[in-house]
Protein backbone atom coordinates (compact mmCIF):
# COMPACT_ATOMS: atom_id res chain seq x y z
CA UNK A 1 0.00 0.00 0.00
CA UNK A 2 2.66 2.60 1.14
CA UNK A 3 4.40 1.58 -2.57
CA UNK A 4 1.64 2.47 -4.18
CA UNK A 5 0.45 5.71 -2.02
CA UNK A 6 4.73 7.22 -3.28
CA UNK A 7 3.80 6.21 -6.67
CA UNK A 8 0.66 7.89 -7.01
CA UNK A 9 2.09 11.32 -5.64
CA UNK A 10 4.93 11.11 -8.02
CA UNK A 11 2.88 11.03 -10.56
CA UNK A 12 0.33 14.01 -9.38
CA UNK A 13 3.18 16.17 -8.18
CA UNK A 14 4.82 15.38 -12.11
CA UNK A 15 1.51 16.37 -13.32
CA UNK A 16 1.55 19.52 -11.82
CA UNK A 17 5.18 20.44 -12.87
CA UNK A 18 4.32 19.77 -16.48
CA UNK A 19 0.73 20.26 -16.87
CA UNK A 20 1.40 24.47 -16.81
CA UNK A 21 4.10 23.70 -19.51
CA UNK A 22 2.00 21.95 -21.62
CA UNK A 23 -0.74 24.51 -21.46
CA UNK A 24 1.92 27.65 -22.24
CA UNK A 25 3.04 25.53 -25.20
CA UNK A 26 -0.68 25.18 -26.76
CA UNK A 27 -1.62 29.12 -25.83
CA UNK A 28 -1.46 31.04 -29.43
CA UNK A 29 1.29 33.59 -29.34
CA UNK A 30 1.70 36.49 -31.68
CA UNK A 31 3.92 35.61 -34.47
CA UNK A 32 6.23 38.91 -34.33
CA UNK A 33 5.41 40.21 -30.48
CA UNK A 34 8.74 42.03 -30.32
CA UNK A 35 10.74 43.93 -33.37
CA UNK A 36 13.53 41.34 -34.52
CA UNK A 37 17.25 42.50 -34.99
CA UNK A 38 17.76 45.48 -37.42
CA UNK A 39 19.28 43.74 -39.88
CA UNK A 40 16.54 41.51 -40.74
CA UNK A 41 15.20 44.72 -41.96
CA UNK A 42 17.80 45.85 -44.16
CA UNK A 43 18.61 45.00 -47.48
CA UNK A 44 22.34 45.26 -47.48
CA UNK A 45 23.01 45.91 -51.16
CA UNK A 46 21.86 49.55 -51.54
CA UNK A 47 21.39 49.44 -55.58
CA UNK A 48 19.44 46.17 -55.00
CA UNK A 49 16.46 48.42 -52.64
CA UNK A 50 16.77 51.18 -55.50
CA UNK A 51 15.76 48.85 -57.90
CA UNK A 52 13.19 47.09 -55.86
CA UNK A 53 11.46 50.09 -54.78
CA UNK A 54 11.39 51.61 -58.53
CA UNK A 55 9.37 48.36 -59.41
CA UNK A 56 6.52 50.05 -57.29
CA UNK A 57 5.59 52.21 -60.41
CA UNK A 58 6.19 51.94 -64.52
CA UNK A 59 9.46 53.30 -65.69
CA UNK A 60 7.97 55.94 -67.00
CA UNK A 61 7.14 57.31 -63.71
CA UNK A 62 9.43 56.01 -61.03
CA UNK A 63 12.94 56.21 -62.97
CA UNK A 64 12.36 60.26 -62.38
CA UNK A 65 10.81 59.49 -58.90
CA UNK A 66 12.91 60.19 -55.39
CA UNK A 67 14.33 56.80 -54.31
CA UNK A 68 14.48 56.57 -50.34
CA UNK A 69 16.53 53.71 -48.51
CA UNK A 70 16.42 52.41 -45.35
CA UNK A 71 19.52 52.56 -43.41
CA UNK A 72 20.71 51.73 -39.44
CA UNK A 73 19.05 55.32 -38.31
CA UNK A 74 15.94 55.66 -40.65
CA UNK A 75 15.33 56.69 -44.35
CA UNK A 76 18.18 58.36 -46.70
CA UNK A 77 17.61 59.93 -49.86
CA UNK A 78 19.95 58.35 -52.13
CA UNK A 79 18.24 59.23 -56.10
CA UNK A 80 17.01 62.66 -56.61
CA UNK A 81 13.65 62.91 -58.62
CA UNK A 82 12.12 65.58 -61.08
CA UNK A 83 8.71 64.45 -61.25
CA UNK A 84 7.80 64.76 -57.55
CA UNK A 85 7.17 61.10 -56.97
CA UNK A 86 8.78 59.09 -54.35
CA UNK A 87 9.51 55.49 -54.19
CA UNK A 88 10.95 53.03 -51.46
CA UNK A 89 10.45 50.21 -49.94
CA UNK A 90 8.28 49.94 -47.27
CA UNK A 91 8.74 47.62 -43.77
CA UNK A 92 6.21 45.95 -41.81
CA UNK A 93 5.59 49.34 -39.53
CA UNK A 94 4.21 50.95 -42.66
CA UNK A 95 0.79 48.86 -41.01
CA UNK A 96 -1.29 50.32 -38.07
CA UNK A 97 -0.14 48.81 -34.76
CA UNK A 98 -2.66 46.69 -34.42
CA UNK A 99 -1.23 44.73 -36.99
CA UNK A 100 0.00 40.99 -36.42
CA UNK A 101 2.60 41.73 -38.62
CA UNK A 102 3.63 45.02 -37.40
CA UNK A 103 7.13 43.48 -36.77
CA UNK A 104 7.37 41.30 -39.56
CA UNK A 105 10.79 41.47 -40.80
CA UNK A 106 9.66 39.72 -44.16
CA UNK A 107 7.85 42.49 -45.43
CA UNK A 108 9.08 44.59 -48.28
CA UNK A 109 5.92 46.41 -49.83
CA UNK A 110 7.97 48.41 -52.88
CA UNK A 111 5.46 52.06 -53.02
CA UNK A 112 5.82 55.00 -55.36
CA UNK A 113 4.03 58.08 -53.65
CA UNK A 114 2.77 60.91 -56.11
CA UNK A 115 3.54 64.46 -55.41
CA UNK A 116 0.95 64.64 -53.02
CA UNK A 117 1.26 61.97 -50.59
CA UNK A 118 4.96 62.06 -50.39
CA UNK A 119 4.18 65.47 -49.17
CA UNK A 120 1.83 64.41 -47.13
CA UNK A 121 1.19 60.76 -46.43
CA UNK A 122 5.04 59.12 -46.55
CA UNK A 123 5.85 61.56 -43.69
CA UNK A 124 3.81 59.46 -41.10
CA UNK A 125 5.10 56.35 -42.52
CA UNK A 126 9.20 57.85 -41.96
CA UNK A 127 8.65 58.77 -38.42
CA UNK A 128 6.96 55.75 -37.49
CA UNK A 129 10.17 54.59 -38.73
CA UNK A 130 12.21 56.63 -36.85
CA UNK A 131 10.17 56.00 -33.61
CA UNK A 132 10.93 52.17 -34.35
CA UNK A 133 14.28 52.46 -35.16
CA UNK A 134 14.41 54.28 -31.65
CA UNK A 135 13.07 51.39 -29.76
CA UNK A 136 9.82 52.65 -29.14
CA UNK A 137 6.86 50.16 -28.27
CA UNK A 138 3.77 49.64 -30.70
CA UNK A 139 1.45 52.06 -28.39
CA UNK A 140 4.23 54.54 -28.04
CA UNK A 141 4.43 54.76 -31.72
CA UNK A 142 0.48 55.25 -32.49
CA UNK A 143 0.96 57.45 -29.37
CA UNK A 144 3.61 59.70 -30.45
CA UNK A 145 1.93 59.93 -34.25
CA UNK A 146 -1.18 61.02 -33.11
CA UNK A 147 0.35 63.32 -30.95
CA UNK A 148 2.11 64.73 -34.16
CA UNK A 149 -0.86 64.77 -36.01
CA UNK A 150 -2.59 66.93 -33.47
CA UNK A 151 -0.15 69.00 -33.03
CA UNK A 152 0.26 69.97 -37.02
CA UNK A 153 3.94 68.35 -36.68
CA UNK A 154 2.51 65.97 -39.45
CA UNK A 155 1.31 67.66 -42.83
CA UNK A 156 -2.62 67.58 -42.95
CA UNK A 157 -3.73 64.85 -46.29
CA UNK A 158 -3.73 66.59 -49.43
CA UNK A 159 -6.63 66.08 -51.78
CA UNK A 160 -5.49 63.67 -54.37
CA UNK A 161 -3.03 61.74 -52.28
CA UNK A 162 -2.06 58.08 -53.97
CA UNK A 163 0.23 55.41 -54.67
CA UNK A 164 1.38 52.96 -56.79
CA UNK A 165 2.27 49.09 -55.38
CA UNK A 166 2.14 47.12 -58.96
CA UNK A 167 5.54 45.15 -57.72
CA UNK A 168 5.53 41.31 -58.54
CA UNK A 169 8.52 41.46 -55.63
CA UNK A 170 6.07 42.72 -52.89
CA UNK A 171 5.94 40.56 -50.14
CA UNK A 172 3.59 42.35 -47.78
CA UNK A 173 2.39 39.94 -45.16
CA UNK A 174 2.27 36.02 -44.01
CA UNK A 175 -1.18 35.53 -44.99
CA UNK A 176 -1.42 37.00 -48.46
CA UNK A 177 0.20 35.65 -51.78
CA UNK A 178 3.80 36.29 -51.40
CA UNK A 179 2.99 39.70 -54.25
CA UNK A 180 -1.02 39.53 -53.55
CA UNK A 181 -2.11 41.62 -56.46
CA UNK A 182 -0.92 44.77 -58.27
CA UNK A 183 -2.95 47.51 -57.23
CA UNK A 184 -3.20 51.34 -56.59
CA UNK A 185 -3.57 52.96 -53.34
CA UNK A 186 -5.66 56.41 -52.75
CA UNK A 187 -5.28 57.95 -49.36
CA UNK A 188 -8.80 60.49 -48.42
CA UNK A 189 -8.74 62.09 -45.18
CA UNK A 190 -11.32 60.36 -42.33
CA UNK A 191 -14.20 57.54 -42.86
CA UNK A 192 -14.29 57.38 -46.61
CA UNK A 193 -15.54 53.92 -47.79
CA UNK A 194 -19.32 55.10 -48.24
CA UNK A 195 -18.64 57.62 -50.51
CA UNK A 196 -16.31 55.69 -52.47
CA UNK A 197 -18.63 53.19 -52.82
CA UNK A 198 -15.94 50.94 -51.36
CA UNK A 199 -16.42 47.19 -50.05
CA UNK A 200 -19.93 46.44 -52.14
CA UNK A 201 -21.12 43.77 -54.36
CA UNK A 202 -19.57 44.60 -58.08
CA UNK A 203 -17.12 47.27 -56.84
CA UNK A 204 -13.58 47.53 -57.23
CA UNK A 205 -12.95 49.31 -54.45
CA UNK A 206 -11.78 47.70 -51.24
CA UNK A 207 -11.22 49.94 -47.96
CA UNK A 208 -8.96 49.70 -45.17
CA UNK A 209 -9.92 52.56 -42.24
CA UNK A 210 -6.34 53.68 -40.89
CA UNK A 211 -7.65 55.95 -37.58
CA UNK A 212 -4.19 55.98 -36.61
CA UNK A 213 -3.06 57.62 -39.69
CA UNK A 214 -6.54 59.53 -39.65
CA UNK A 215 -7.58 58.43 -43.11
CA UNK A 216 -8.92 55.80 -45.09
CA UNK A 217 -6.69 53.57 -47.50
CA UNK A 218 -9.00 52.75 -50.58
CA UNK A 219 -7.32 49.93 -53.20
CA UNK A 220 -8.04 48.96 -56.59
CA UNK A 221 -6.54 45.62 -57.88
CA UNK A 222 -5.28 46.50 -61.33
CA UNK A 223 -4.30 43.62 -64.04
CA UNK A 224 -0.49 44.54 -65.02
CA UNK A 225 2.55 44.55 -63.06
CA UNK A 226 4.79 47.56 -63.20
CA UNK A 227 6.58 45.66 -65.94
CA UNK A 228 3.87 45.07 -68.01
CA UNK A 229 3.11 41.76 -67.56
CA UNK A 230 -0.45 40.31 -66.97
CA UNK A 231 -1.54 39.74 -63.37
CA UNK A 232 -4.37 37.51 -62.22
CA UNK A 233 -7.15 40.29 -61.40
CA UNK A 234 -9.59 39.31 -58.10
CA UNK A 235 -13.26 39.78 -59.65
CA UNK A 236 -15.20 42.54 -58.39
CA UNK A 237 -16.96 42.14 -55.36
Amino acid sequence: MRRTILVLVAALTALLYTTPARVKAQTPTAAYPTMAPLAQYLIPNEADEVALARSAAPASISSKAEVMVLRHDGYAAVAKGSNGFLCLVERSWGAATSDPNFWDPKTRGPICFNPASARSFAPIYLMKTKLALAGKSKADIARQTGMALDNKQLPTLEPGAMCYMLSRRQHLNDGAASNWHPHLMFFVSGDAAKSWGADLPGSPVISSPDPEERATILMVVVGKWSDGGTAYQAPAR
